[in-house]
């Protein structure tokens, strides 16, 4: 048996082979998977979607077939826009790293599918080696706020500036998210984006907001605790 020649590998658009379209749809299906941990451990928010982290894989790989359906012909690249043109994605992303990752796995997706392999390999791995480092930056680990507060207290004037009193001496960075009523009016449910102080803890903060009179349903989701949904 014949050792696989490394050279049918670099080929061009015009004249694919079997080997390098199977080479550069595994390779870009290798490399996006990269790009999809690096996704997933450069990770800072409350949760992460794991359907996402598959999009990221399989949006890569169909970039490469498409590149490769459409080689140079000009023709099949405005049959393809056409196409894209009436697929409507309605799922949007709000976090602007969501979109630059998915960006990244096109990127990845269009260098495999033009069998730019050196591109794909050298682009992907710098791309996974910065978003690590910024990922330990000073500006990227600290937070303006620790976790998100919510519950429910009596519509009554001295329980809400016991609340704000209580809020001020014991968080650093505290901002109302939203604010209901409840109950027919009778109570009001409070959403509060909340950083504590160095010296508080979150055991000694959710049992001070317990003791007052009022209060029902305190939940406090931390940042730190990442949920895969």
């Amino acid at each position: 048996m014949q050792m696989l020649d490394v050279s049918s590998l670099f080929t061009t658009v015009k004249d694919p082979t079997l080997v390098s379209i199977t080479y550069s749809i595994c390779l870009s299906f290798v490399l996006s998977s990269l790009v999809a941990m690096t996704y997933q451990r450069t990770f800072q928010g409350l949760s992460y979607s794991r359907n996402y982290l598959q999009a990221i894989i399989l949006a890569s790989v169909v970039a490469t077939i498409a590149m490769q359906a459409i080689g140079d012909n000009l023709a099949r690249g405005l049959g393809m826009m056409g196409a894209l043109a009436i697929v409507r994605f309605r799922s949007s992303l709000k976090d602007p790293k969501d979109m630059i990752f998915v960006f990244m796995a096109l990127a990845v997706g269009i260098a495999c599918g033009v069998y730019s392999f050196s591109i794909a390999t050298i682009g992907t791995l710098g791309f996974s080696v910065f978003a690590f480092i910024i990922g330990k930056l000073p500006f990227s680990k600290e937070s303006h706020f620790d976790g998100l507060l919510r519950f429910n207290l009596e519509d009554d004037k001295d329980d809400r500036q016991a609340l704000e009193d209580l809020l001020s001496a014991r968080c650093q960075n505290f901002a109302l998210i939203t604010l209901r009523e409840v109950g027919q009016g009778s109570r009001l449910d409070y959403a509060y984006q909340v950083k504590l102080r160095r010296s508080e803890t979150y055991d000694k903060f959710v049992n001070s907001l317990k003791e007052l009179k009022t209060i029902k349903g305190v939940n406090l989701l931390l940042q730190e605790s990442t949920v895969e949904i």
